[in-house]
């Protein structure tokens, strides 16, 4: 009974250790993203997010 009860605390404890590292992992790319928004202009933000627009001209003459 004594092993069962502490194989689950260990287990408990090691995925409240993950969760902990996903979130900060997270929260890294969060910041990640928020600094190039900041950072870069609008234009390239937009052509990264649509790179197939904007690339043919069509021409009359």
């Amino acid at each position: 009974m004594s092993m069962s009860l502490s194989q689950g605390k260990i287990q408990q404890q090691v995925s409240l250790s993950v969760m902990k590292m996903a979130i900060g992992n997270a929260e890294q790319q969060g910041e990640a993203v928020k600094e190039l928004i900041s950072s870069s202009n609008v234009k390239a933000l937009q052509q990264a997010a649509q790179p197939h627009l904007g690339g043919n001209s069509d021409l009359k003459l």
